[in-house]
């Protein structure tokens, strides 16, 4: 059989591509796995890092400014769309799958619309509690709607092809019991571990309302260990900051890191995790049911993150607080009233799984397969 995905942008939209791709292969070594992506994006990239093809076309986005560069933009991304579609529709020829499968991003778009024009089964993923646009736009034409929460089907004109399946997880997350975790890490078990991380480049706001908790983690003595990621845009100008206001920190717990490379053991052996509520990062906090306190980007597409953390919040697995309505002194406040209350972390970690899918990706390649099946026949 034949595979197509189509995804990009972001490692939240590329990553659960890859999951099920790679399960794919590795159940039926015989298929055949292509991959469509955005010209000059990331997926360039990290595709062909996990042994698989990939195909590009010229994709932008849509923009939301109300001015006359906006304007002009839009017209150049519906000239992209129209063109997209005419080389999606000759690579879908060419290569002739049994099914199309889009995990997010404009590109799929596209690429999905040329694969309903030439009859071939679709399938789109949507991590996001609530649609975004590409997804609102193809809802109506794909055969299935994969959804990573129960709730979001009320979200869609037609519930009866949207299927709740969670999104899948990277397999190293469930390598790590908690223990084990903290054992490699040379943490004991009274103490206590907060992860605060906020991208790969990080986020202004954070790193300034962390940089002003050091003094006070240092005058309160609240008896936790920190991990602050910086993230690469803000590490030089933090470091140094940090070396002003508590030159001693790392004397109090307090660990500060510009990028963390083994995540899944980090995460797992925290008590509480503090981050943004991207998708992506939401799954995995499930799939280990870690405690949360959650900050969404302000910056994103129809305040989706909100939305996401929102979910978790529902289910007693996070606290969610807004940018801009806290400081330095309320949220060490929060992380102590989490962290002293044990039976309030254990019902956190009971809500964090109780939202988790940890055979996602079986589901979704299940799914695919049985589409597959039905257009070979």
């Amino acid at each position: 059989m034949k595979f197509i995905f189509t995804c990009g942008g972001t490692a939240g939209h590329i990553n659960p591509a890859l999951s099920i791709a790679s399960r794919i292969r590795d159940s039926f070594p015989s298929s055949e796995i292509l991959f469509i992506g955005a010209e000059g994006k990331m997926e360039s990239d990290l595709v062909p890092r996990e042994g698989f093809g990939i195909e590009t076309v010229k994709i932008t986005n849509i923009s939301r400014e109300h001015s006359l560069e906006g304007i002009r933009h839009n017209l150049h991304t519906a000239e992209n769309v129209l063109l997209s579609v005419r080389a999606a529709r000759k690579i879908i020829r060419e290569f002739s799958p049994d099914v199309v499968i889009g995990t997010g991003g404009y590109v799929c778009f596209p690429v999905l619309t040329a694969a309903k024009e030439l009859h071939i089964p679709t399938v789109i993923h949507e991590s996001n509690a609530g649609p975004g646009l590409t997804t609102r736009l193809l809802a109506h034409s794909v055969d299935k709607i994969l959804v990573g929460v129960e709730e979001s089907k009320k979200e869609y004109p037609d519930p009866s092809k949207v299927i709740a399946t969670g999104t899948p997880v990277r397999t190293e997350f469930g390598m790590y019991s908690k223990e084990i975790a903290r054992s490699e890490l040379g943490i004991v078990p009274e103490e206590k571990l907060v992860v605060s991380v906020w991208g790969s480049l990080g986020a202004a706001y954070m790193n300034d309302t962390v940089l002003n908790m050091l003094p006070l983690i240092k005058e309160k003595a609240p008896g936790f260990r920190l991990i602050h990621v910086t993230g690469s845009r803000y590490y030089p100008e933090f470091m140094e900051k940090a070396k002003q206001v508590c030159p001693d920190y790392a004397e109090y717990g307090i660990d500060i890191r510009e990028y963390i490379h083994d995540m899944p053991r980090i995460m797992n052996a925290a008590d509480l995790v503090m981050c943004r509520s991207g998708a992506s990062t939401l799954s995995e906090l499930t799939y280990i049911g870690k405690p949360a306190i959650l900050v969404p980007s302000p910056n994103v597409t129809g305040n989706h993150q909100e939305k996401n953390a929102r979910v978790l919040e529902r289910a007693g697995a996070a606290t969610v607080m807004l940018e801009g309505k806290f400081d330095a002194e309320s949220l060490l406040s929060e992380i102590c009233s989490v962290l002293s209350d044990p039976g309030r972390l254990e019902k956190m970690s009971e809500g964090a799984a109780a939202l988790s899918y940890s055979d996602s990706s079986e589901r979704i390649t299940d799914i695919v397969l049985e589409l597959a099946s039905s257009h070979a026949i």
